[in-house]
C-alpha cells in the first residue's frame, strides 16, 4: 500500500495570507499587540512553533494558558480571514487527489505543521478536507521532524503495523517537509509551488522534485511501477 502524507499550505492550497492575517489579529484581539509578525519566518514550521516566536516577539510570556488562549482566538478569526483572502487550490491538486482517492492500496493524509482545528479549516474552505483520513498535526509539537513521528505513529495504529516504511510517501514544498521525511525513512516528493524555489528544493535531494502537479504524470508513473 502506498501511503501519501500531504503539507497543506504551499503543497495542496495558497490560503494568500489567511493564516497569518488569521495569527495577527489573534495577537490583537488577545493580548493587545499591533498586528506585526517581526519577520518571524512561516514556511514549513508548526503553528506552535510559529506561535511561541511571535511571542517572544511581542514579549508575550509562552505559557499553556497563552498558548491556549491565543490558539482559540486564531481559530475563531480563521473562517474570516479564508474568506476575505484571495486563494486557490494549486495547480492540478484536484484531479491529483481524485486520481489516488480513484485507486487500490493508496490512502491519502496529511503531514502538516498546522494545528488540527486550522488544517480542518483551511481543507474544508477549499474543499479538501473529505480526502485526508488521518494525519500528524502541529498541535503539540515545535519540531517539523515529531510532528512526522506522529503521523508514523498514527500509520502504524491504522494500517495495524503492516505499511512498508518505504511505501510512505511525503508531499511537500519546503525543505524541511524533506527532512521530515527522511527522518522517519520515508520517500519524499518536492513541489515548488510554494516559496522555496527548484534549486533550493533540489539540495534536499528529494526522490522526486516537480514545477507543480499540473502534469501528475511522473508522479503517478512511481506510484505505478
Amino acid at each position: 500500500m502506498h501511503i501519501c502524507l500531504f503539507d497543506i499550505d504551499g503543497t495542496l492550497l495558497s490560503s494568500g495570507g489567511a493564516g497569518k492575517a488569521a495569527m495577527e489579529a489573534a495577537l490583537e484581539s488577545v493580548f493587545a499587540v499591533t498586528r506585526s509578525s517581526g519577520g518571524v519566518p512561516f514556511s514549513g514550521r508548526t503553528d506552535r512553533a510559529i506561535t511561541q516566536d511571535l511571542f517572544h516577539f511581542h514579549g508575550i510570556e509562552w505559557s499553556v494558558a497563552n498558548w491556549e488562549r491565543f490558539l482559540a482566538a486564531y481559530l475563531g478569526h480563521l473562517p474570516g480571514c479564508l474568506a476575505n483572502h484571495q486563494g486557490q487550490v494549486l495547480p492540478g491538486i484536484a484531479k491529483l487527489l481524485e486520481d489516488i482517492r480513484g485507486r487500490d492500496r493508496f490512502a491519502l493524509g496529511l503531514l502538516t505543521g498546522n494545528v488540527r482545528d486550522g488544517a480542518r479549516l483551511k481543507l474544508g474552505h477549499y474543499g479538501l478536507f473529505d480526502y485526508f483520513a488521518f494525519g500528524g498535526f502541529g498541535d503539540h509539537h515545535m519540531d517539523r521532524n515529531d510532528v512526522a513521528q506522529e503521523a508514523l505513529a498514527v500509520i502504524h495504529s491504522q494500517f495495524n503495523g503492516a505499511s512498508d516504511i518505504r511505501s510512505i510517501w511525503v508531499i511537500g514544498d519546503t525543505p524541511l517537509d524533506i527532512r521530515c521525511a527522511r527522518a522517519i525513512g520515508a520517500q519524499a516528493i518536492a513541489v515548488a509551488t510554494g516559496t522555496h524555489s527548484l534549486e533550493e528544493l533540489a539540495d534536499e535531494r528529494p526522490d522526486l522534485l516537480v514545477p507543480d502537479f499540473s502534469d501528475a504524470g511522473p508522479l503517478l508513473a512511481m506510484w505505478t511501477k
